[in-house]
C-alpha cells in the first residue's frame, strides 16, 4: 500500500527539477492530445497541471508557475491531466487520458485500483537472478498491453550473469512485439540503452516486484541518488520495498520517469485484448481450430494441441495463458457484480429519500 510520505525529501516533477529549468507545459508531457480538450479560454481560466505524485492526504500537482496540493480524488491518478479550478479545486476537470493502468486492488473488496495515466512507455524491469519470472513478466507486459502501452522488458544487473544470452532469449519468448534490452542499473548505461523511449516531454514508467532495479535506473536517468535504494535479499533474491508511492520525476534530460512501489500482488481485471496481444501466437492458433468454441482440452481439430503434441508450442505457456484468461474472466465477472449491486443500492437510496422527502411535504 502506498503510504502518505509528503514530509520526505524527494526528487519530484516540481518547477525545480532535476534539470534546474522551471516546468513548462510540453516539459511535464502537455501535447495536442490534451490541449484540443479545451477551449483557449478555459485553458486561460482553468490552467492544466499534472498529477505528479498521490498521498493519502491528496494530489499533487504541477503546471506553469504551480505547485500545489489538492484533496484527494478516487478518480485521478499519477500521470493525470486536471484543468485546475482555482475557485473551487476539488472540481477540478478531469482530462481524457492516452493511457491508464490499472489493477484488481489486493484484498476481497473487488475494486479497481488505478496506478498511473497517460505514459508513453512502459519499462517491464526484472533481474537476471532468482527474481526472473516468465508468468509475472507475462502478467505485466498484458497489463501494459491492456492499457496501450508499448511495453520494454528490461534485465537488469547484467553485468553479473554468467549467461546473459540465455536470460534475453528467456524473456523475448514472451512476445515478438516486445523489445528487450540488458543493462547495469548502475552508472551511465540505462541513459545510453533506454535513451531511444526518453525523450524530452515523454513519460515513461517502471513496472516489476520490489528489488529489480526501478529506483536504482531512475536515479541513474536523473544523475542523482535522491530516491533511496536498498540491497536484495541474498538467500533468494527477493528485493524490498523502497519505493513507497508512485510519483513521477522529471529527468535533466526532459523525460519524465514514474518510478512505482513493487506490487506484491497483481490480478489482472478487464485485460482480455491484453492478454490476447501477450499471447498472439496461442491466439493466432485458436483461430484455426475446427471448433469455434474449442477449450483446447480433448476436442478433435484443435490447433493449440496439435502445436504443443509436435514441439512448436510450449506447453507451460499454454498452461500461464490459460490460468490468465480465467483469472481475468473472474475478477471481470466480479467487478461487474459489484458495480451491479452499487447501482442497485444507489437506485434504492435515491427511492427512500425521495419517499422520506415526498412524506414530510404538507
Amino acid at each position: 500500500m502506498d503510504s502518505d510520505d509528503s514530509k520526505r525529501p524527494h526528487c519530484s516533477a516540481t518547477a525545480g527539477a532535476a534539470s534546474g529549468n522551471p516546468a513548462t507545459l510540453e516539459t511535464l508531457g502537455w501535447d495536442p492530445f490534451f490541449a484540443q480538450q479545451a477551449s483557449v479560454e478555459a485553458l486561460s481560466e482553468t490552467p492544466p497541471v499534472r498529477v505528479v505524485a498521490v498521498h493519502r492526504s491528496g494530489l499533487q500537482i504541477v503546471g506553469v508557475d504551480i505547485d500545489e496540493h489538492l484533496p484527494p480524488r478516487a478518480d485521478a491518478t499519477v500521470g493525470d491531466w486536471l484543468l485546475l479550478d482555482r475557485a473551487l479545486p476539488p472540481a477540478s476537470r478531469l482530462l481524457s487520458r492516452k493511457s491508464l493502468v490499472k489493477r484488481r486492488a489486493p484484498g476481497t473488496n473487488r475494486q479497481m485500483q488505478l496506478i498511473a495515466a497517460n505514459i508513453d512507455t512502459a519499462f517491464v524491469v526484472t533481474s537476471c537472478n532468482q527474481d526472473f519470472n516468465l508468468a509475472r513478466l507475462e502478467r505485466y507486459v498484458a497489463l501494459a498491453f491492456e492499457a496501450e502501452i508499448p511495453p520494454v522488458i528490461v534485465l537488469t544487473k547484467a553485468d553479473l550473469a554468467t549467461d546473459l544470452q540465455s536470460w534475453i532469449d528467456a524473456a523475448r519468448t514472451i512476445s515478438e512485439r516486445v523489445p528487450v534490452v540488458a543493462l547495469d542499473a548502475r552508472g551511465d548505461e540505462p541513459a545510453q540503452v533506454l535513451s531511444p523511449w526518453c525523450k524530452p516531454g515523454r513519460t515513461v514508467a517502471f513496472l516489476g516486484s520490489s528489488g529489480v532495479g526501478k529506483s536504482t535506473l531512475t536515479n541513474a536517468l536523473a544523475g542523482t541518488d535522491a530516491i533511496a535504494t536498498r540491497a536484495i535479499r541474498e538467500d533468494d533474491a527477493r528485493g524490498r520495498h523502497t519505493t513507497t508511492r508512485r510519483e513521477l520525476h522529471r529527468i535533466a534530460g526532459g523525460c519524465l520517469v514514474l518510478d512505482t512501489p513493487g506490487m506484491r500482488e497483481l490480478q489482472l481485471t478487464d485485460a482480455a485484448s491484453g492478454i490476447a496481444d501477450t499471447f498472439e501466437d496461442i491466439q493466432a492458433l485458436s483461430a484455426q481450430c475446427r471448433f469455434g468454441n474449442c477449450q483446447h482440452e480433448g476436442e478433435p481439430g484443435c490447433a493449440v494441441r496439435d502445436a504443443v503434441e509436435h514441439g512448436r508450442l510450449d506447453p507451460a505457456r499454454v498452461a500461464r495463458w490459460r490460468k490468465l484468461l480465467a483469472e481475468d474472466s473472474f475478477n471481470s465477472a466480479s467487478l461487474a457484480e459489484r458495480r451491479t449491486k452499487e447501482r442497485a443500492f444507489g437506485k434504492m437510496v435515491r427511492r427512500v429519500m425521495k419517499e422520506s422527502t415526498s412524506r414530510r411535504r404538507p
